[in-house]
């Protein structure tokens, strides 16, 4: 007699409570009570643009006077969509009716009414606040009374000459789509998974980064007062143990060293963003002296970028795309089989909720900060190198 075939399986669920990001939902509350980035500062001009975050839509667009503004598209005069806006030195112009608002939803001006609006200051566009930092622009959606700090990091401030901080939302997969088009999470979480990288990224499509990263680590995890933690130990057979550090960062940061094995520090951190439950982006933050450290930094499949790997390579080479989107547009997290190398997983998961709880029952989640001289966030991820520190690596980085 057959057993286990798949005759009468039953689909599992996924864990909404953690995936999903709209308004109301558990952890979309818990990520609305941090600053996102949700555009480079390129892209707020004075032509509108449709912004997309947290389940929620925004125009983004900045004055002739160069202010930043996010508000909500629908206007609160007759409807239609700032979109199709005009933008003024103080703000936006309504292409319907003319109404004018300044960048925190403020009615400036209701051409066709008496003295441009008599009543004009009993009504408020809906709108975010919002600041540039580090070449992005950074958009806070929950309670105004609990707004805190926009936080800064040790590793872009003070650069040292030479060094300039460079920045892109260009996606995973070696030049891949810059919207992800499956649930956050799948991608978020990986960074506590360091045993697809000598497997997915070595042993089965080669090669990707270098040849320490295909050594299949010895790893513990922690739990730290922003975060979840992984310390990876690799022996490299010459005297030399690599110390490699990533972590996640609450709500949403991902912290993940250079995979070509830069020493010291990491010099990059990322943002998962969540557009929605299925479409999220990847906003990063580098320092370095080369512009085109980031797009260097891409993994290579037998010498091709991602986005030009044909279906059958794709098939032959898969990476993390392909891995992540393939789980669905929402993973079946119960039916997942965690064992011991997913404890750092685990362990997210587990944080996740708690914040969730937290931020229910009132509370502020982790790692928030509202006194500005606390902001400056120390980043402990990078790669260090334990032995003969001048010893050359066991060969050179894969270069794209």
């Amino acid at each position: 007699m057959d057993t286990g075939t798949a005759y009468g399986l039953r689909q599992g669920a996924p864990l909404y409570d953690l995936a999903q990001v709209g308004p109301g939902t558990p952890y979309g509350e818990v990520l609305r009570r941090y600053w996102q980035p949700v555009a480079l500062v390129e892209n707020a001009t004075t032509r509108p643009a449709r912004v997309r975050v947290l389940g929620e839509e925004l125009i983004l667009f900045r004055t002739r006077k160069g202010v930043p503004a996010l508000l909500h598209p629908r206007c609160i005069h007759r409807g239609a969509s700032l979109f199709y806006g005009g933008v003024e030195d103080e703000g936006i112009r309504c292409c319907y009716h003319g109404w004018v608002f300044d960048p925190e939803g403020v009615c400036l001006e209701q051409p066709c009414e008496p003295e441009l609006g008599l009543h004009r200051d009993r009504v408020r566009q809906p709108w975010y606040p919002v600041q540039e930092q580090y070449g992005l622009i950074w958009v806070y959606m929950g309670p105004p009374e609990k707004k805190p700090v926009l936080p800064r990091y040790d590793t872009f401030e003070d650069l040292p000459d030479g060094e300039q901080l460079i920045v892109n939302d260009a996606g995973v997969g070696g030049g891949g789509p810059a919207e992800l088009d499956f649930n956050w999470l799948q991608h978020w979480e990986n960074v506590m998974d360091p045993f697809h990288v000598p497997i997915l990224h070595a042993r089965f499509s080669g090669n990707q980064f270098t040849p320490e990263m295909a050594v299949i680590p010895e790893v513990s995890y922690e739990y730290t007062p922003t975060g979840v933690r992984s310390i990876q130990m690799r022996g490299l057979g010459d005297g030399r143990r690599l110390r490699r550090v990533t972590e996640v960062m609450f709500p949403n940061l991902r912290v993940v060293p250079s995979p070509k094995l830069a020493s010291g520090q990491t010099n990059m951190i990322g943002w998962v963003v969540p557009e929605d439950d299925t479409n999220f982006r990847i906003f990063t933050v580098a320092r370095d002296e080369d512009p085109a450290f980031l797009a260097k930094l891409r993994s290579t499949h037998e010498g091709k970028a991602w986005k030009d790997l044909t279906d059958a390579e794709h098939q032959r080479l898969p990476g993390d795309y392909e891995c992540q989107k393939s789980q669905g547009p929402i993973s079946l997290h119960s039916d997942d089989h965690l064992t011991t190398t997913d404890q750092g997983v685990a362990m997210v998961r587990r944080m996740m909720a708690k914040q969730t709880k937290v931020v229910a029952q009132g509370g502020d989640p982790v790692g928030l900060v509202f006194d500005p001289a606390d902001a400056l966030v120390r980043i402990d991820g990078g790669n260090y190198f334990e032995g003969a520190p001048d010893a050359p690596l066991l060969a050179d980085a894969v270069e794209d």
